[in-house]
């Protein structure tokens, strides 16, 4: 237990001023915000205010945690999940859960193709088991299976939930307020920063007043991502506007829209395009490790976030002032594309920016 002051331990002990509950941390979350968890961790969350809270989850099947296989399992410590554990889609609100679609799911194995059941982890447990671990009576025990819920994995809370939270000093809230991280040095398991906002411009890698903005978070930042192999990267393109053609030299890169359209390439090794189509906000995409990638916003703009499977995941431009067409020599350009040397020079030169392209906007270089 914990954020409790010697007074606190004092009343908890004292009848008189009623039961305290006694539990670990609470870590607050907003829109932006990147969590990471580590394998094998329980976990809960809770919505307690009027907007909805939408969750975009991605498993690492191949971490060395995983000693099983490249299976995803996931299991939980209460309800009776078995119609709801996949193909629900839906939100958080502070009125309940808010449904898109859901779909009765169960799996199927085993000889004969019997139904396997998908309730939560106690129910395959006996009852007397059960309660004479928790030192309760088996009626208690029985209900903690939940074999009769079938409310699904999100529930609705009727009255408004309370917690025993920390009280900030000034200093500490006016660090969450700007969102300050700590230096990641003196962290232990149990106190490690586990959330990075990736939402906060101010936070941006990259920045083009007339492009837009990328804005990463890695090791270097969230330093638990070292152990999970894992980084992420918001991106926001204004309207009409291009990421230059790159590709993923360390990590495969799944990409989620957030909001806008707009229209992505994919080319894979030998030069042939595997995927070109638009894209809109709910949609997710996958670009392997070295196939390259060119994004461009349409009229509303487009943002979206991509995770990687690398915690220090790097890029490679083809474009721009940063790219490795920058890089090479303008003779061998001329001649390994057959262009003379001054359309070699605005191959090397015409886009001046960084990562993000303006719309029709060509720094023209001149001789």
């Amino acid at each position: 237990e914990t954020f409790q002051s010697q007074e606190e331990s004092q009343q908890q002990q004292d009848p008189r001023q009623g039961f305290r509950d006694q539990h670990q941390k609470i870590r607050k979350v907003r829109e932006g915000d990147v969590i990471a968890l580590p394998a094998g961790v329980a976990d809960w969350f809770y919505n307690d205010a009027q907007t909805p809270l939408v969750l975009v989850q991605i498993m690492d099947t191949s971490n060395p945690a995983n000693q099983l296989d490249n299976n995803f399992r996931k299991f939980f410590l209460a309800g009776n999940p078995q119609q709801q554990i996949q193909g629900q889609r839906g939100q958080f609100s502070g009125q309940g859960f808010q449904r898109g679609e859901s779909q009765s799911q169960s799996r199927r194995g085993g000889s004969g193709g019997q139904e396997q059941r998908s309730g939560n982890i106690f129910q395959g447990f006996d009852e007397q088991f059960l309660a004479e671990a928790f030192n309760v009576d088996t009626d208690l025990a029985r209900r903690m299976k939940n074999e009769n819920d079938n409310r699904g994995v999100i529930v609705r809370v009727e009255d408004r939930l309370q917690f025993l939270t920390p009280e900030f000093s000034e200093e500490e809230r006016s660090e969450y307020q700007r969102g300050r991280p700590a230096n990641g040095v003196e962290e232990t398991f149990c106190s490690a920063r586990l959330k990075q906002n990736i939402n906060d411009p101010s936070r941006a890698d990259v920045y083009n007043p007339r492009a837009g903005r990328i804005t990463s978070v890695n090791s270097h930042n969230l330093p638990i991502l070292r152990s999970l192999r894992l980084s992420a990267q918001k991106g926001h393109l204004y309207q009409n506007a291009i990421m230059a053609p790159h590709w993923n030299m360390n990590a495969h890169s799944i990409c989620y829209f957030t909001r806008g359209t707009g229209r992505v390439q994919i080319v894979d090794e030998n030069g042939r395009s595997v995927f070109d189509g638009e894209v809109r906000e709910g949609q997710i995409l996958t670009a392997p490790h070295n196939f390259a990638v060119v994004k461009r916003a349409g009229g509303e703009g487009l943002e979206w976030v991509a995770f990687k499977t690398n915690d220090q995941a790097k890029i490679s431009q083809l474009a721009g002032r940063v790219s490795s067409m920058r890089a090479f020599p303008e003779e061998v350009i001329a001649n390994s594309f057959q262009v003379s040397r001054e359309e070699a020079r605005r191959l090397k030169f015409n886009r001046d920016e960084v990562t993000l392209f303006s719309p029709g906007s060509r720094s023209q270089y001149r001789a």
